[in-house]
């Protein structure tokens, strides 16, 4: 595992969360959201883990380029979703939503997400080393897109109850440790606290951008047979979510309510 990497997205992460606790509190507001239980936390946690993660990617090891790709996939894919925290309004929802408002010649924040999002995933895969040329490299640069935007958009899915995208972050990086994967299961770590005990979520900016960055590392290290598998799920998991409520699925299923629930605050 790239232990620098996680050690100084870590330490990052939790030097910034300090500092952004001292914010005059009129410079705070705009962050400050209400959540599930009807409390208000701080979507400060998205730009603090990003900047963290980002960080981790610089010092921690791993070829330059992937370096390079996860990078640009983070940062973009938490700007724009910064973007969305701030500027979006919420009567409209998911890709069908956002594009139907499209279609109307209604550009919303949601949809400026959306492209931003996957312009970097494409472009973050084009940086990604590769041995084939031509078609089959440009069709390895659209999967590989696919994926890293993908996994930053299911990462902002999840977000919905706390805990559940770091936890789901950190297993998506567990195949691939090494490298930017490292940076964010360290940027995740520091985040827990506060994510689990309902003083912040990540929001979008956090949720994409740690989403970009964890699935710029698994097209980049994965196997071909396993990153179809991995695309497979997450294009599969994206489409679902138009039809299905994720935390009522958790909610049915033992198990997975037992990890959700895991270091939470009692129901």
């Amino acid at each position: 595992m790239g232990l620098v990497g996680a050690v100084v997205a870590a330490a990052a992460t939790a030097g910034l969360e300090r500092a952004a606790a001292k914010l005059p509190k009129e410079n705070r507001a705009p962050f400050e959201r209400t959540n599930h239980r009807g409390e208000t936390v701080t979507l400060l946690e998205g730009p603090v883990a990003v900047l963290g993660a980002l960080a981790g990617v610089a010092a921690g090891s791993g070829k330059g380029r992937v370096k390079a790709a996860a990078l640009l996939a983070g940062s973009v894919s938490g700007a724009v979703g910064a973007y969305d925290d701030l500027a979006g309004a919420t009567e409209t929802k998911g890709f069908r939503g956002h594009l139907s408002a499209l279609k109307r010649g209604e550009v919303t924040s949601g949809a400026v997400k959306i492209l931003g999002v996957g312009a970097a995933g494409l472009a973050a895969a084009a940086l990604l080393p590769r041995k084939s040329r031509g078609f089959g490299a440009l069709t390895e640069i659209v999967a590989d897109g696919a994926l890293i935007a993908g996994t930053a958009n299911l990462a902002n899915l999840l977000d919905l109850r706390p805990g559940r995208a770091l936890k789901a972050i950190t297993a998506a990086s567990a195949p691939v440790a090494g490298g930017p994967a490292a940076a964010v299961v360290g940027a995740a770590v520091a985040s827990a606290p506060s994510d689990l005990g309902e003083r912040s979520m990540l929001g979008d900016c956090g949720a994409n951008g740690l989403g970009a960055i964890t699935g710029t590392a698994l097209a980049a290290s994965l196997p071909r047979p396993l990153k179809m598998l991995a695309l497979t799920a997450v294009v599969a998991l994206n489409l679902a979510s138009e039809k299905v409520s994720f935390t009522k699925v958790i909610a049915g299923n033992p198990t997975l309510d037992k990890i959700d629930q895991w270091g939470r605050r009692p129901r």
